[in-house]
C-alpha cells in the first residue's frame, strides 16, 4: 500500500478484509465520526461468493490536520439487502448512497432523499416518474427548465419551487445521456483506454488522463520520474487556467459586463492555443499516455513562457476592472451563498468548497511526488457566494501562472525529452490489485478506482467527477435567491453534466 501524502493507493485486494454489510456501514460511520472524508462509495457484482453478491468499497481521506493518506473499507452484501444509511449522520454520503442503491439494489434504510442519480438500466424508461419534491402553498408555483436548453449546453432538468420571484427549493434532475462509460472501459485493452478516458469530461481531459495513467502505471509496474510529473503538471495547470478563465468569461457575459466577456474569452483562447501547439489539441488530448507525455522543446518552452507573461498583464488589468466594478459587486455579492458549515456537511469539494472556506485541495493534502517538490498554495475565500467563487478563480489562475513560470524558467529542469514508453507496450497488470488514483482538476478531485482479477484483467473501473457532490450544493445555493439569479449561481459553480451522467 502506498504511503503518506500520496494521491495514489495501491494494495492487494485480497488483503483488504470484507466485512458484512452491517459491519461495513459501521466501519464507514466510525471513520466519518473521527473527521475522515468520504471520497467515494460504490459496489460491483461479486462472483466469488453466492449469486447476487455485491462487493462494496468505500475510500476515505484522513481527517484534516493529520498526514494525508487514503484508506479503503470493503464489505460483502446481497442485492436487496439493507443497512442503516450513513446520510442520516453524514449528509455528504447522500449522493454516494443513492448511486450505490441505483447500481446494486442495496438499500440505505433511512436515507432522506433516495432517488435515482442517472436512471441506469430499466429506469431509463421511467424518468418521467421522478418524484420531485413539492412545496405546498396556495401562491407557490413551479418553474421547470430543461432538459433541452436555449443555450448550447448539455441536458439537465431544473425544477424551481417559487413564491413570487424567490426560489424556496430547487431540485436538479440529471441522467439524460446514458453513456455507460464504466462498462465501456472494461471492453478495451487497458493500455489503449486513455483516448476514451480523455473524452469522459472533455474540458478536464488532462485531469482524467493523468488519474488514469497513474493508476495504469502503478498496476503495470511502470516506473516514472519527476520529469514526467512536471510535464503532466504543466498540462494540468494550463487546463486549470483555461477552465477558470472560461468560467470568468461566462460570469461576465451573464451580467453583461462586456469588458470581461470580451477579454476573458480572448485570454482563454491564448491558453488553449498554447496547449494545441504542444500536443496538437486545444483541450490537451494526446498529451498524456501511460508511461509517457509529450515533451517541451526549447522553442515551445520559450514560447509558453512568453504567452504566460503576456497573459498575466492583460489578466491583471481585466481583473482590476472586474473586482472594482460596482455593478459586478451588486450582482455577485451575497448571491448564491453556501456557508462553511453547509459546505462541510454536504461534502462539497474542489473550488466550490474552497470558496466557502473549506481548505480541501489534493495538491496540498495528497501532494504526491510533484507537489511535494513544487507545491502550490491552497487558496480559500470565506464568503461562499458568487463573488467568492469568482474571486477564487482569479486567485487560482494567478497561482497557476506563477507556478508555471517558476517551473518553465528553472534551467536545471529537463522538459524537452519525451519519456520513452516501456519496451513492452502491453505490460501485464498486477493481478488481484486495487488501485485508487486521485488528481485535483479544475473542478476538484477526479477519482478513478481500478481493480484487477486473478488474471490481471480489469475487473471493475470506477470513475467519479467532483461534480457528483457539488450539484446538491448548487441546489442549496439558489434557495432564498431570486430566480433571475440562477444563471450566475449555476455559472459560478460551473459543474459538469457529463461528469455526472457516466
Amino acid at each position: 500500500m502506498t504511503g503518506v501524502n500520496s494521491s495514489l493507493l495501491l494494495c492487494d485486494a485480497h488483503e483488504v478484509p470484507q466485512a458484512s454489510l452491517t459491519d461495513f456501514a459501521a466501519q464507514c460511520a466510525n471513520k466519518l465520526k473521527v473527521g475522515e472524508r468520504l471520497l467515494t462509495l460504490f459496489g460491483r457484482p461479486d462472483t466469488s461468493h453466492e449469486a447476487g453478491g455485491i462487493c462494496t468499497t468505500a475510500v476515505f481521506q484522513s481527517a484534516p490536520g493529520l498526514p494525508g493518506t487514503m484508506s479503503v473499507v470493503r464489505g460483502l452484501a446481497i442485492a436487496g439487502q439493507s443497512y442503516t444509511a450513513l446520510t442520516s449522520c453524514c449528509p455528504a454520503a447522500q449522493s454516494h448512497e443513492r448511486e450505490l442503491w441505483e447500481q446494486t439494489g442495496i438499500i440505505p434504510e433511512g436515507h432522506p432523499w433516495l432517488k435515482p442519480m442517472r436512471f441506469e438500466g430499466i429506469r431509463q424508461q421511467h424518468m418521467g416518474d421522478y418524484p420531485f419534491f413539492s412545496v405546498r402553498g396556495q401562491e407557490v408555483h413551479e418553474v421547470g427548465v430543461g432538459p433541452i436548453h436555449a443555450s448550447v449546453i448539455e441536458p439537465g432538468h431544473f425544477r424551481f419551487m417559487c413564491l413570487g420571484e424567490q426560489v424556496h427549493h430547487l431540485e436538479i434532475q440529471l441522467g439524460y445521456q446514458h453513456r455507460g462509460v464504466e462498462s465501456m472501459l472494461l471492453r478495451r485493452p487497458p493500455m489503449s483506454l486513455t483516448p476514451l478516458v480523455e473524452s469522459i469530461c472533455g474540458d478536464s481531459a488532462v485531469a482524467y488522463a493523468w488519474s488514469h495513467c497513474a493508476a495504469i502505471e502503478a498496476l503495470a509496474g511502470i516506473s516514472t520520474g519527476l520529469e514526467l510529473d512536471l510535464l503532466r503538471g504543466v498540462a494540468l495547470e494550463l487546463e486549470r487556467i483555461a477552465m477558470h478563465v472560461a468560467c470568468l468569461n461566462g460570469l461576465a457575459t451573464d451580467i453583461a459586463f462586456l469588458q470581461g466577456g470580451g477579454t476573458y474569452g480572448r485570454l482563454r483562447t491564448a491558453i488553449i492555443n498554447a496547449t494545441q501547439r504542444i500536443c496538437g489539441n486545444r483541450f490537451g488530448r494526446g498529451w498524456l499516455r501511460p508511461g509517457s507525455a509529450r515533451g517541451l522543446d526549447a522553442g515551445q518552452r520559450s514560447e509558453l513562457v512568453q504567452t504566460l507573461e503576456d497573459f498575466s498583464k492583460d489578466f491583471a488589468q481585466i481583473n482590476t476592472l472586474m473586482v472594482t466594478s460596482l455593478s459586478v459587486a451588486a450582482r455577485f455579492k451575497n448571491v448564491g451563498v453556501v456557508s462553511t458549515v453547509v459546505a462541510q456537511e454536504l461534502g462539497l469539494c474542489g473550488l466550490v468548497a474552497r470558496a466557502s472556506g473549506v481548505a480541501t485541495d489534493a495538491r496540498a493534502q495528497l501532494p504526491g511526488r510533484l507537489h511535494q517538490a513544487y507545491p502550490l498554495p491552497t487558496v480559500t475565500e470565506e464568503g461562499g457566494d458568487c463573488w467568492a467563487r469568482m474571486r477564487i478563480r482569479i486567485r487560482e489562475v494567478e497561482a497557476s501562472v506563477q507556478w508555471l513560470q517558476g517551473v518553465l524558467s528553472e534551467p536545471t529542469l529537463e522538459l524537452g525529452r519525451q519519456p520513452a514508453r516501456p519496451p513492452d507496450t502491453t505490460p501485464a497488470l498486477r493481478p488481484n490489485a486495487l488501485c485508487v488514483s486521485l488528481i485535483e482538476g479544475a473542478r476538484g478531485p477526479v477519482l478513478q478506482v481500478l481493480e484487477t482479477d486473478t488474471q490481471g484483467d480489469l475487473l471493475h473501473y470506477k470513475v467519479q467527477d467532483p461534480s457528483l457532490a457539488n450539484w446538491f450544493g448548487l441546489a442549496m445555493a439558489v434557495r432564498e435567491n431570486a430566480i433571475s439569479d440562477f444563471p450566475i449561481c449555476n455559472k459560478s459553480f460551473d459543474l459538469s453534466y457529463c461528469g455526472n451522467d457516466l
